[in-house]
C-alpha cells in the first residue's frame, strides 16, 4: 500500500486540476453566450442588407460581387474552404471535418484556403498544400474576412466546411456552397418587396451595377464571418463539454484519493496496534516465565 504521504500530493494535484477544469468550463460557457450575441447582431445587420439587395437586383443571380465590366478572369475552379481550431484541443472533429472534405478533393479541380492552424497542419500531415492559411481570429468581433472575400471572388464556387453548433452538447461536420448560404440567409428573411428600388426613383453612385456589387460583398462577408463564429461557438461547446468531462473525472479521482488516504492511514495506525498488542503479550509472557 502507498505511503499516506504520497497519496495526499496526488489528491492535492487532482484538486488543483479540479479548479482549472471548472474555471476553464466557466470560460467556456462564458464565450458561447458572447459568440451567440455576436451573431445574433450580424444576423440582424444582415437581414437589413438583404431587404436592400432584394429590392434592387434585377434578376436571381448571386454573381458574388463581381464585375464583369471590369474584365478579370474567374479561375474555372472551386475553392475549398475548411474552418477548424486553431489549437490541437478539438478533439476528433477537425479531423472528421478533414475527412469530410478530402472525400471531394481533386488537386486539379480544388484549391483549398485554411482557416484554423490544426486544419492546416492535418492538410500538410497528408501531404496536402493550402492555397492560403489564415488563423482563426481570436476575438469575436470586428473579423476582418476581406483577405478570404478577395479570393473567394477569383474562382466560379466556392465551398465551406466548418463545425456546425447543435446544442451544448452535439456538434456536428458540414459543408455548405457560399452561395447558397447566402440565399439561405436571405430567404430567411421576412421582407416585402414592395418598394422596388430603380434608377428611376434612385440616384446611384458609380451605377446600380456598382451598387449592387457592393451589397453582394457585404453579404459574403456577414456570410463568412457568421461561419466562422458558428465554428468557434462548436468549438468551445466541444471545449465545455470536454471540460465538464475532466471536471467530473477529476474530482471522482479526489474523492478516491481522499478514499485511499483514510484507508492508508488507517491501515499505519492498525499495524502500529497491532505492534503495540503483540508487545504487550510478548512482554507478559515473559513475566509469566521470569
Amino acid at each position: 500500500m502507498r505511503r499516506p504521504a504520497d497519496i495526499a500530493k496526488e489528491e492535492d494535484l487532482m484538486g488543483t486540476l479540479v479548479e482549472l477544469s471548472s474555471a476553464f468550463e466557466g470560460i467556456a460557457s462564458m464565450r458561447i453566450a458572447q459568440i451567440k450575441n455576436q451573431v445574433q447582431q450580424s444576423s440582424q445587420f444582415f437581414n437589413e442588407l438583404w431587404h436592400i439587395y432584394s429590392q434592387l437586383r434585377a434578376g436571381d443571380a448571386f454573381s458574388f460581387g463581381r464585375i464583369e465590366s471590369k474584365g478579370k478572369e474567374i479561375m474555372d475552379k472551386e475553392l475549398l474552404i475548411i474552418i477548424t481550431a486553431e489549437g490541437g484541443l478539438s478533439g476528433d472533429i477537425d479531423q472528421k471535418l478533414v475527412e469530410m472534405m478530402l472525400a471531394s478533393y481533386n488537386k486539379n479541380n480544388n484549391d483549398i484556403i485554411a482557416i484554423g492552424r490544426h486544419g492546416a497542419t492535418q492538410l500538410a500531415q497528408r501531404g496536402i498544400a493550402c492555397l492560403r492559411f489564415f488563423k482563426l481570429p481570436q476575438k469575436d468581433i470586428n473579423i476582418n474576412v476581406e483577405p478570404v472575400e478577395q479570393l473567394v471572388r477569383r474562382y466560379r464556387t466556392t465551398q465551406l466546411f466548418y463545425q456546425q453548433y447543435i446544442s451544448l452538447m452535439v456538434q456536428t461536420v458540414r459543408r455548405i456552397e457560399l452561395s447558397n448560404a447566402v440565399a439561405q440567409r436571405g430567404q430567411a428573411t421576412s421582407m416585402s418587396k414592395e418598394d422596388i428600388i430603380d434608377t428611376t426613383t434612385y440616384i446611384f453612385e458609380p451605377s446600380s451595377y456598382e451598387v449592387a456589387a457592393h451589397l453582394e460583398r457585404s453579404m459574403i462577408k456577414i456570410a463568412i464571418t457568421e461561419l466562422i463564429l458558428e465554428s468557434k461557438l462548436a468549438q468551445y461547446a466541444s471545449r465545455f463539454r470536454a471540460m465538464t468531462a475532466s471536471h467530473e473525472l477529476a474530482d471522482s479521482s479526489k474523492q478516491s484519493l481522499h478514499i485511499e488516504y483514510n484507508r492508508a492511514r488507517r491501515s499505519i495506525k492498525d499495524e502500529r496496534l497491532k505492534e503495540v498488542i503483540n508487545g504487550l503479550k510478548r512482554s507478559s509472557v515473559r513475566r509469566a516465565y521470569s
